[in-house]
């Protein structure tokens, strides 16, 4: 009997450390550091010549992820003419909420003119709205986010006016636009996590990617293999890239770096992630 209690409790306790993530392989891989990867442009910002990955760029796993209080803080970028100028968009995250929605929380938005912005609505669902000059245009994802795990998430607005979202690198909704064309063009800085009164970011997020193009299904799902720490797979058309690393660097070469406001970057950021 006294061994049957030993190896219950023994069983109890491995459970409950797996429940942690303290088994899960992700704790023990070797972790890429801030900046390990990032996109050369030899020839400036905002060009495409001769663009290249320089680093470890084979899909490591971040040392940091940001880390949002869900009350203030977020991330703030510089509008550009590469944001402001954006006709068709991609944008995609990886997220992993630490409570059930309650308001409409920001993963990526450009807020002044509503040109594009990307969240989850009151119910775990993604909400992706893209404005053209007829108007502004909806999608409400049908996959629910579930909360307490990392989850790959992308928008997209494309070039016959559709828009789509993903979940993990697989279709999940989409519409045409009631109001077709180009995006209007952006006024304000682009944020991530926050920026809108009562619609803060609760959880963290990691690996934010803004692209003026709609990336196609096969390379949003490639995107999605390479899993959180995954290098942009269209540079030619990538506008940002926020790894949220340590830092609210950007490491698409065009020097959209963004300003972080009661942020925090943490380590302890495993539990709950499987690699694909």
């Amino acid at each position: 009997m006294t061994y049957g209690w030993a190896i219950l409790i023994i069983a109890v306790v491995l459970g409950a450390l797996f429940q942690l993530g303290i088994f899960n392989a992700s704790t023990f891989t070797p972790k890429a550091p801030p900046g390990a990867c990032h996109v050369f442009r030899p020839n400036g910002p905002g060009t495409a010549s001769f663009i290249n990955l320089q680093g470890i760029c084979n899909g490591e796993l971040p040392q940091y992820v940001a880390k949002f209080n869900g009350a203030s803080s977020y991330v703030s970028a510089t509008l550009t003419s590469q944001f402001a100028n954006m006709k068709y968009a991609t944008l995609c995250a990886w997220i992993f909420m630490a409570a059930a929605s309650t308001t409409y929380p920001v993963i990526i938005a450009e807020q002044s003119s509503t040109a594009w912005n990307f969240n989850v609505n009151p119910n775990n669902y993604l909400y992706a709205q893209f404005r053209t000059a007829g108007g502004y245009n909806t999608l409400l994802g049908v996959t629910k986010i579930p909360v307490s795990q990392w989850t790959s998430v992308c928008a997209t607005y494309d070039t016959n006016s559709k828009i789509n979202t993903y979940v993990n690198g697989v279709a999940d909704n989409s519409v045409t636009a009631t109001f077709t064309g180009t995006l209007v063009a952006g006024t304000a800085a682009p944020t991530v996590g926050g920026g809108w009164t009562t619609y803060w970011f609760n959880g963290q997020i990691a690996n934010v990617q803004v692209y003026n193009t709609s990336l196609s299904s096969n390379e949003i799902k490639a995107l999605y293999n390479e899993g959180i720490g995954g290098a942009p797979v269209a540079l030619n058309s990538l506008v940002a890239w926020w790894p949220l690393n340590g830092d609210a660097k950007d490491y698409s070469g065009n020097n959209n770096n963004g300003v972080p406001t009661a942020l925090s970057f943490t380590s302890s950021w495993s539990s709950g992630y499987s690699a694909p």
